[in-house]
């Protein structure tokens, strides 16, 4: 299992060509208290870039967007009952959503944990 960063702070586990996206500590550090999560509905094909999910918190609504295209597997119910779970556990329970990735080459523009933590430092 590989773990990989963008820069708009997701991150996606690869395992064989299955891709499941969260957002980073960073990101839920920054939104603060998670209030409200829209994910993805399963069958619906994302283009890379493309907003993909929502999240609100106290301070604002910001959007997740897809690392990768793909289509979308399984979404995380229990994260739409428990959004709060993004502050408590966003690199485990509170993953996003699963996705067949569609193109492995669009793996090579994201980063590793030490680009990742340059990149917000």
């Amino acid at each position: 299992m590989t773990t990989l960063y963008t820069s708009d702070h997701e991150w996606i586990r690869i395992e064989g060509d299955i891709a499941t996206i969260g957002v980073t500590d960073y990101a839920q550090s920054q939104l603060g208290d998670v209030v409200f999560v829209e994910l993805p509905k399963a069958g619906r094909t994302l283009k890379k870039a493309e907003a993909a999910a929502v999240v609100e918190s106290v301070k604002a609504a910001s959007d997740v967007y897809a690392p990768l295209s793909g289509e979308v597997l399984e979404i995380n119910n229990e994260l739409v009952a428990e959004p709060a779970l993004v502050n408590s556990d966003a690199a485990g329970k509170a993953w996003f959503f699963k996705m067949k990735i569609s193109n492995k080459s669009e793996l090579d523009g994201l980063m590793d944990e030490a680009a990742y933590q340059k990149h917000i430092a």
